[in-house]
């Protein structure tokens, strides 16, 4: 039996939503001084219960704002929990945003040492990996330009080559497949399936229903920041769209 990399229990993600609208800094200061702010409170997730095992692959699907994205953020440790718990073992590259990482004064050579550092590859390991992130890429004719004259196809195509060469426990991918060409999308998946088949474990979103479909072998179905269905991907993808 596989051994439980992820597991959430009963989590929940709370933000303070303000009242009143502010003119200017020093007004938002003295209302906080004389606690005279007021907040609402928005649950972004609530009674988040899952459960992943050493090399699942889970999509999760919804609507804009049903909670795709702070879940993943709650994965990787960028939120805790307001209530319940989150156990994660292993180690994660997460692409909560291609090229968000990126320093946009370095080149594209530069900014691949960097990130390869900052998910954790040693130094040696970025310049082993580093001819094969340059092809997966296909950007060796711009490898010297700062990354701020990159399109968004060109930083998307560095930024999961990069992630994926740092071959993590856990792969989180937040709408890697929404920018770039089809035969990027395809290069992308086919990644995502061989790092599957080496016992990667991938969390997955996009909006494209058949990209989930392709790649995943479960899926969560969130609303308004709750679970609506867990289970096979072709049973919750079909019961979202018929929703």
């Amino acid at each position: 039996m596989s051994e439980t990399i992820i597991k959430i229990s009963d989590a929940a993600i709370r933000f303070n939503l303000a009242m009143q609208k502010e003119w200017s800094m020093k007004d938002y200061v003295q209302k906080l001084i004389h606690k005279e702010k007021r907040f609402q409170e928005f649950f972004a997730l609530r009674h988040i219960d899952l459960e992943v095992k050493k090399g699942e692959s889970w999509g999760f699907v919804g609507r804009n704002g049903s909670g795709k994205s702070t879940l993943l953020k709650l994965i990787t440790g960028i939120l805790r929990p307001y209530e319940g718990t989150v156990t994660v073992k292993g180690t994660i590259a997460p692409l909560l945003e291609l090229g968000a990482g990126f320093d946009n004064e370095l080149t594209g050579r530069e900014n691949i040492m960097m990130n390869g550092l900052i998910l954790g590859m040693t130094e040696q390991q970025v310049r082993d990996a580093f001819d094969d992130i340059v092809e997966f890429s296909e950007l060796k004719d711009f490898l010297d330009v700062p990354v701020k004259n990159y399109s968004s196809g060109m930083r998307a195509r560095l930024g999961f080559a990069v992630a994926t060469a740092a071959k993590a426990d856990i792969l989180i991918a937040d709408e890697v497949l929404g920018t770039g060409d089809r035969k990027f999308q395809k290069k992308c998946e086919k990644r995502m399936q061989n790092l599957l088949s080496g016992g990667t474990t991938l969390l997955f979103v996009s909006h494209s229903s058949d990209a989930v479909k392709r790649v995943c072998q479960k899926a969560m179905w969130l609303d308004h920041g709750t679970i609506q269905m867990t289970g096979n991907v072709n049973d919750v993808v079909a019961a979202y769209e018929n929703s």
